[in-house]
């Protein structure tokens, strides 16, 4: 299959789909606005809220993308461009495309990450979205639960927030199982 991104009115990416889906009619072309769950702090209570990973983009997965179709998306309401070009949109490349499979193996919406912090305070991911990002992790804050990571996608990078659990503090040496403080 092949993927291709399309830029949206942000906040709308669902009803951008739900409207696509309905103006092409049993295509079977599918879109994509992959979530991501965060906690929030709002009125002294600790609740979880889904945002999108891309906000104001939406993924297209397709076998062939030929002018008609082109045509029938860009009129939906909140069409704003294919990338890199309307014209001649171009494919996600293997890259953005790997990414963009990670988000979508996880269902509705990336849940949140279960990480520790080793000895030198470091994030160490043990599940979760953010597995295999830790090399992208711009800012933690543990305070919030989140996690900062910097995604590069269609030659765009976003700063985007990934709530985690720490489950527990690793102790020196790796051996988790003690408890101990590490510090």
């Amino acid at each position: 299959m092949i993927y291709y991104a399309i830029q949206v009115r942000s906040s709308d990416e669902e009803g951008f789909i739900a409207r696509s889906v309905k103006s092409l009619r049993d295509d079977p072309r599918r879109f994509f606005a992959p979530k991501r769950v965060l906690k929030e702090f709002k009125n002294g209570k600790t609740v979880r809220q889904t945002r999108t990973v891309f906000p104001g983009y939406v993924f297209l997965e397709t076998e062939e993308l030929d002018s008609e179709i082109r045509w029938k998306i860009r009129r939906v309401r909140g069409f704003l461009r294919f990338l890199n070009d309307t014209a001649n949109p171009t494919p996600l490349n293997d890259r953005d495309r790997q990414l963009l499979l990670k988000f979508i193996s996880f269902g509705k919406a990336a849940d949140i990450s279960k990480v520790v912090f080793d000895e030198q305070e470091r994030i160490v991911v043990l599940d979760g979205p953010l597995k295999g990002l830790e090399g992208q992790i711009v800012k933690v804050d543990r305070r919030r639960g989140r996690a900062k990571v910097k995604l590069d996608m269609c030659e765009t990078g976003f700063l985007v927030d990934f709530g985690f659990e720490a489950v527990a503090k690793a102790a020196k040496g790796g051996d988790s199982d003690n408890g101990g403080s590490g510090t």
